[in-house]
């Protein structure tokens, strides 16, 4: 099914406002097939909801006091991302970072023995990478086919148009027996059921996919991946709960934040429900 096929085929859950650029309003409407949501109507020109100064993984802002934490806790969640690759592959390999933003996952990678590459198709962000020494790609068409270890996508999946072709086009690069990984938001979490409409997660139309563990471990069976692991994303609850506190009230109110943060993670520690979850897919052999 095509994009627009799905949303015409499902039902509304509720309407919500793209806080962060344009101001304009989105439904959220349930997948005919899976237990996930998807964001509806979906902008022609979608680059242009990507064009502000907020959106922090394609300008490096440093401009205000939530920026600088962001900057500065950067390098510790990449080095903690990186051994995580190696831990999961037994060694290191050939690694392609999907949507990597301005080249900082793929440049700490390099740094601690990889071959890696990446993808970016913002052209302010490959350019502020390459200012770094790091060469992004702006699709993935580029490299030749089964010719990576690992393939990682950040809060990436969500931002893709065309799911099932892209995940298809990802697994054509991916080597036999290769390593996926996949991070997204949650909107089953209890920070995403206590802000409601104001869940920065839901961030539309940015995200396009708003999914469940058990439609994404649907959608990769379907696609040849075997689910192998799950892991929890905590920082992102406190993330999350921050910029969702500004959508629905004006500001940060960071005591609140973190008390919503932390509810989250400890209520996440019996339901597994996360604000983000990073999964660890497997490709079939052939």
């Amino acid at each position: 099914m095509t994009k627009n096929e799905i949303t015409e085929s499902s039902s509304k859950q509720f309407t919500v406002v793209d806080h962060a650029v344009s101001g304009e309003t989105f439904e959220l409407r349930k997948h005919p097939i899976w237990d996930m949501w998807v964001t509806h109507p979906v902008p022609e020109n979608l680059e242009k909801y990507y064009q502000s100064d907020d959106y922090i993984s394609h300008t490096d802002s440093r401009n205000t006091f939530f920026d600088r934490i962001y900057q500065t806790t950067k390098a510790f969640r990449l080095k903690r991302k990186v051994r995580m690759l190696e831990k999961l592959l037994g060694s290191r390999g050939k690694l392609l970072d999907i949507g990597a933003g301005t080249g900082d996952l793929v440049k700490q990678a390099i740094s601690m023995g990889w071959q890696a590459e990446g993808v970016e198709p913002n052209t302010t962000a490959r350019e502020k990478a390459q200012q770094k020494g790091i060469v992004l790609k702006e699709n993935g068409k580029a490299f030749p086919k089964k010719a990576f270890d690992v393939i990682t996508l950040w809060h990436v999946l969500e931002h893709l148009p065309e799911l099932e072709d892209s995940i298809q086009q990802i697994s054509s690069l991916l080597k036999p027996s290769g390593i996926l990984i996949v991070a997204v938001p949650n909107f089953k979490s209890w920070d995403a059921k206590y802000y409601k409409e104001y869940w920065a997660g839901y961030d539309a139309p940015r995200h396009l996919w708003h999914f469940s563990k058990d439609a994404l471990k649907a959608i990769f069976s379907k696609n040849n991946f075997q689910l192998n692991k799950i892991y929890p994303m905590q920082l992102d609850a406190f993330y999350v709960a921050l910029l969702s506190e500004k959508y629905k009230h004006g500001r940060m109110r960071w005591l609140t934040a973190g008390y919503v943060g932390l509810t989250s993670n400890l209520k996440a520690r019996r339901s597994g429900e996360y604000s983000s979850l990073i999964y660890v897919l497997k490709k079939a052999p052939e």
